[in-house]
C-alpha cells in the first residue's frame, strides 16, 4: 500500500493542525510564517482561503472579492452568455458593483470556520457483530446527527468527512454564501489559451484566472440573491505580491484537494489500471463524440453543452494520463515492495488476527460492486432520467422523518436538488440527451452480462422506443420538472410520463445496488481503519508523520519553484513567458490570442511586471507542490503568505501522483500573478479591481 507518506521531499497534503509537526521542513525550504499561525483557521492566511465546492479560491479584498481559476468560474460565465453576448468568447468585466452578474444557484462560496475531531462520536461502541450495511447505516446516522446539531444556524453548511479511510472523522463548519456574482473573466482565448491540446502540458501560457464577489444580507449573514445584498466583509484577505518568484523560491499552497488514493493496495491499483480506467476512457470518448455530432452546426446547443464537454474532456485527459503513467512506471510493483515491507513489520508488531485476509476480501467485493455500478451508469446515461429518478427518490424519502432520510435527500439538500434541476435549463437539449442515452444503452449491451445489475435488463426500454419517450415527456420543461418536488409517491406511480414511469420501475433495482454498496462500504469501513492504524504505527516507527488522503477538505502543501526532466535530454520550466503566446498564436482556436494582447507583447509594454531575469512577463510556472483535482484555484503564496499565483493544473507526467508521489517528476502548474496583473492592466483595463486589491509592487 502506498505508504510513503512521509515528510521527505515536498510530498503531503497536510491538515492545517498537522503543520507544527513540520516546522523544521518549512524552515528548511525558507517559509517565514510560523507553523502555529498556519495551523490556526481564524488567522491570516488560512482565514482568507475558501472553497467553491469543487474548486479552491481566496479573498483578495475586504469587500468579498475572490480570485479563482477561469475554469472554476466557467459555469457562471456560461450561464450569463448568449450567442449575442458571448462572455465565454469575449470575456466580461464589471466596471462597477451593480454591473456584476449573478453566478447562479450552483455558484457558492464556503468559508471554513471550525474543524473538530468527532471520531469518538462516530465510532464509539459500534458492535462487532453488525453486518456491513448495519454498520454503515449506524455511522451515517451518527454523522447526520452531528451535522444537524451543527446546522441549527442555517447560515452554515457542515460535513463530517472520514480521514485515513475511516480511522478519524472531523466535523467541518462552513459559512455558505449563496449570492455570488461574476466580476471579471478574461476572454476564453486568454483564460483557456491552448485549450485541451495544452491541458496537462508544459510549457503552456494559460491565463486561468477569474474574479467573483461574495454578497450577504445587510445583517452580514448569508442570504438568497437579492439586489439589496451587500458585499461580504472578509475577515482577512491576501495581499498580492507583484514581486513574483524565481527558480528555487519556496511556496505554500492552500486549498481543497478532491481525492487521492495514496494508501490503496497493489490489487486496487491493478483493478484501476486494467479494468476501471480503460472502461472509463472508452465510455467518455464515445460520449464526447456523441455530444459533438449532435450539437454540430448549432451554436446555441454548443454553448449549452460547452461546460459539460469541458469537464468530460478534463476527466478524460486525466484518466488517460493515469493509464499512461501506469504504463511508464509500474506503480503496482513499487507498492508490492512497500506492501511486503509493511506485512513483514505487521507480522512482528501487529495485533495479528485475520486483518490482512479480511482486507483482501473487502477489497475484492468493492471491485465487483464497482463494475456493476459502472454498467448501471451506462444504462441510465440520460439527464432527464437522472432528474426523474432523483424526483421519485425525493418523494419516497420525504415520507420518513428528516433524520432517517438518505443523505442527499434531507431538507438541507432541497436547495441543491432545485439548483441541479434548474441548471439543466442551461445545459440540456432533448435531442442531444436522447443521442447520449441511446449510445449509453448500446454500450451497456456490450458489457459482460455478469456485470449487469440483477434484473436490470428486463426493465430497460428498447432502443426504438426511446424517441417516443422524448416526444411525450414534460420533464424537459423546467417549470414542470420543478413542479414534481413535493408530490407524493402515489402521484409518481400514477403518472403517464414515460420518464417518471421508468424511474418508478427502476427504483427497486437501483436500491438493491445501493444496499449492496452499503454492505461493501460498511465492511471496508470496519477493516481499512484497522489497517491504517497499523500503517501509521509502522511509519511512526520510522519517525515519519503521515498525512491523510485528500477528501475535499482544507489542506496545505509546500514546495519550491523548479524545472523537471520528463525524458532524456529535455528540461522543462520552471517558467513560460508571453513570448510563447506569440510563438503559438495561429489565430485559430485554441491558439487565438486577442489582438490587443499580441500587440502589447510585440510592443513590449511590460512595465513593472517584467521579470528581471527573464526580461519579459512570466505566464505560468512549475513547483514541486503536492496537488490534485479540487486544488484548481488554490492560492500559491510566497514565504510571507502573499499571493504570487494560482494553481490550475499538473504536468502530464505527474498525473499518477494521485496514487504515488514521485518527487523527481511531479510538478504542479500555476498561473503567475504578474501575468494576471499585466492582462488586467494592459489588455482588459480592469483598473477598478487593481485599485481594490492591496498590491505590493517590486521596489524600483
Amino acid at each position: 500500500m502506498g505508504v510513503i507518506a512521509s515528510a521527505s521531499a515536498d510530498e503531503g497534503q497536510w491538515q492545517p493542525h498537522q503543520l507544527p509537526q513540520l516546522k523544521s521542513e518549512l524552515k528548511r525550504i525558507g517559509i517565514t510564517i510560523p507553523a502555529e499561525k498556519l495551523a490556526d483557521l481564524s488567522k491570516h492566511p488560512m482565514s482568507a482561503m475558501v472553497s467553491l465546492g469543487g474548486c479552491s479560491a481566496s479573498f483578495v479584498s475586504p469587500d468579498g472579492l475572490i480570485v479563482t481559476n477561469h475554469h472554476c468560474a466557467y459555469g457562471a460565465v456560461q450561464r450569463n452568455s448568449t450567442p449575442e453576448h458571448n462572455y465565454i468568447v469575449n470575456g466580461y468585466l464589471a466596471k462597477t458593483r451593480d454591473a456584476e452578474l449573478p453566478g447562479g444557484p450552483n455558484t457558492l462560496v464556503y468559508v471554513t470556520e471550525k474543524v473538530e475531531n468527532v471520531t469518538d462520536h462516530v465510532l464509539k461502541g459500534l458492535s462487532a457483530s453488525m453486518s456491513g450495511k448495519e454498520r454503515h447505516e449506524q455511522v451515517e446516522s451518527r454523522i447526520k446527527q452531528l451535522i444537524a446539531e451543527c446546522e441549527s444556524d442555517k447560515a452554515y453548511r457542515c460535513s463530517v468527512p472520514a480521514f485515513h479511510r475511516g480511522l478519524e472523522y472531523y466535523r467541518i463548519k462552513q459559512l455558505m454564501v449563496r449570492d455570488v456574482r461574476l466580476v471579471y473573466a478574461p476572454a476564453d482565448s486568454v483564460g483557456n489559451f491552448g485549450g485541451d491540446i495544452d491541458n496537462y502540458e508544459f510549457p503552456r501560457q494559460a491565463g486561468d484566472f477569474s474574479f467573483l464577489r461574495a454578497y450577504v444580507g445587510k445583517d452580514g449573514r448569508p442570504a438568497d440573491p437579492s439586489p439589496d445584498n451587500v458585499p461580504y466583509k472578509s475577515r482577512d484577505f491576501l495581499v498580492v505580491s507583484a514581486e513574483g518568484l524565481k527558480n528555487g523560491d519556496p511556496i505554500l499552497l492552500a486549498g481543497y484537494p478532491g481525492r487521492t488514493s495514496r494508501y490503496k493496495l497493489p490489487s486496487e491499483i491493478r483493478f484501476a489500471r486494467d479494468v476501471d480506467y480503460p472502461a472509463k476512457v472508452a465510455s467518455i470518448t464515445a460520449d464526447l463524440s456523441v455530444i459533438a455530432a449532435s450539437t454540430m452546426g448549432n451554436p446555441a446547443w454548443d454553448v449549452r453543452y460547452a461546460s459539460v464537454a469541458k469537464s468530460l474532456n478534463n476527466v478524460l485527459k486525466k484518466t488517460q494520463g493515469l493509464l499512461d503513467g501506469f504504463a511508464r512506471k509500474d506503480i503496482a510493483a513499487i507498492k508490492d515492495v512497500q506492501d511486503a515491507e509493511f506485512r513483514r513489520w505487521y507480522k512482528q508488531h501487529g495485533k495479528g488476527g485475520s486483518l490482512l485476509s479480511d482486507l483482501d476480501t473487502a477489497i475484492g467485493n468493492d471491485m465487483a460492486s464497482s463494475q456493476q455500478e459502472a454498467a448501471w451508469a451506462e444504462a441510465t446515461h440520460s439527464d432527464l432520467l437522472k432528474s426523474a429518478r432523483s424526483l421519485y427518490r425525493l418523494s419516497l424519502e420525504r415520507q420518513k422523518p428528516d433524520a432517517q432520510r438518505e443523505a442527499g435527500y434531507q431538507e438541507r439538500d432541497l436547495s441543491f436538488i432545485k439548483a441541479r434541476l434548474t441548471r439543466l435549463e442551461q445545459s440540456f437539449v432533448p435531442s442531444v440527451d436522447q443521442a447520449r442515452w441511446t449510445a449509453g444503452l448500446n454500450r451497456y449491451a456490450k458489457i459482460d452480462a455478469k456485470n449487469h445489475p440483477h434484473g436490470l435488463d428486463a426493465l430497460l426500454p428498447k432502443i426504438d422506443a426511446i424517441p417516443a419517450m422524448y416526444k411525450s415527456t414534460e420533464l424537459a420543461d423546467t417549470a414542470k420538472r420543478l413542479a414534481w418536488i413535493g408530490k407524493d409517491p402515489e402521484a409518481f406511480r400514477k403518472s403517464n410520463d414515460p420518464f417518471i414511469q421508468l424511474a418508478v420501475r427502476l427504483h427497486d433495482t437501483g436500491m438493491a445496488l445501493e444496499d449492496r454498496r452499503k454492505e461493501v462500504d460498511g465492511n471496508l469501513e470496519r477493516v481499512i481503519p484497522q489497517y491504517m492504524e497499523a500503517v501509521i504505527a509502522w511509519k511512526k516507527s520510522q519517525g515519519k508523520p503521515v498525512y491523510p488522503d485528500a477528501n475535499s477538505t482544507l489542506r496545505v502543501t509546500y514546495g519550491t519553484v523548479g524545472s523537471y526532466t520528463p525524458r532524456d535530454g529535455i528540461v522543462k520550466g520552471p517558467f513560460s513567458t508571453v513570448e510563447g503566446i506569440v510563438e503559438k498564436a495561429t489565430n485559430k482556436e485554441p491558439f487565438n490570442a486577442p489582438a490587443n494582447l499580441l500587440q502589447a507583447i510585440r510592443e513590449k509594454r511590460y512595465g513593472v511586471f517584467k521579470d528581471p531575469v527573464l526580461g519579459t512577463v512570466p505566464v505560468n510556472f512549475l513547483t514541486s507542490a503536492d496537488t490534485t483535482g479540487g486544488n484548481s484555484g488554490s492560492a500559491v503564496m510566497n514565504k510571507r503568505g502573499e499571493l504570487v499565483g494560482l494553481n490550475f493544473d499538473s504536468t502530464y507526467e505527474s498525473i499518477t501522483k494521485d496514487w504515488y508521489f514521485d518527487p523527481v517528476i511531479t510538478r504542479a502548474i500555476h498561473v503567475d500573478i504578474r501575468y494576471m496583473l499585466w492582462v488586467m492592466k494592459e489588455v482588459d483595463h480592469a483598473d477598478n479591481l487593481l485599485k481594490e486589491m492591496t498590491i505590493k509592487y517590486p521596489k524600483k
